[in-house]
């Protein structure tokens, strides 16, 4: 699979580093509509299995049929040079394995014989992304496409302004622990100069010779 792209929001402060990793960019649809791998991945394409590709034909043929039931498989685009390790569950975006169940939704055996169809939810290069298609459970390929995922992205968009404004924060609060910091060192530069000059006062009012009168 070609690399995943991701924004960095980083705040250092010298003794600490906090890092914000946002999962999208701030215009998902846009760039859907407009990257070129976007595009060519929306248009209907033929994917294969790639899993257990040393092994015979018949082996994988079963493998792909119970990796499917479990809710995931290795599929690739051919011709656009990008590999996805898929999973077919309700609540893919849960942190609860529990949640994430492979359900008819996601994965149907009886949609049409000797095929499975199946969808699934992922974020690709920034981008809140459905992929559809389905596999012959004989030759092991098939056809797939993305679609735009507009409910999703809504909720990470919300997520991403909610992670630029804690970066914000962050860097208001370091701005300001930097100048409160820079203030207090002038105050002390300060005191200790006029300490400093109020000894040399001080020495010099005593260092002055005395006149004696006879």
């Amino acid at each position: 699979m070609l690399p995943v792209v991701a924004n960095l929001l980083c705040i250092e402060d010298g003794q600490t580093s906090q890092r914000i990793m946002p999962r999208v960019v701030p215009d998902q649809r846009e760039k859907f509509e407009n990257d070129e791998l976007f595009r060519k991945l929306s248009r209907e394409c033929e994917i294969r299995y790639t899993g257990f590709r040393d092994r015979p034909l018949e082996e994988r043929q079963f493998k792909c049929r119970q990796e499917c039931s479990e809710g995931h498989a290795d599929v690739a685009f051919a011709g656009a040079g990008v590999n996805i390790c898929l999973t077919f569950t309700t609540n893919s975006w849960s942190e609860n394995p529990e949640d994430r169940i492979p359900t008819r939704e996601f994965v149907d055996f009886d949609k049409e014989p000797g095929k499975v169809h199946f969808k699934s939810q992922f974020i690709m290069n920034g981008v809140c992304v459905i992929w559809k298609g389905y596999l012959d459970l004989l030759r092991l390929d098939g056809t797939g496409w993305l679609e735009f995922d507009e409910e999703r992205a809504q909720v990470e968009d919300s997520l991403l302004r909610q992670q630029i404004e804690q970066y914000n924060r962050g860097l208001r609060d370091f701005e300001d622990r930097q100048r409160h910091y820079q203030q207090a060192q002038e105050r002390q530069a300060e005191t200790e100069a006029e300490v400093v000059q109020a000894l040399l006062n001080f020495s010099e009012k005593h260092d002055k010779p005395t006149s004696n009168h006879y």
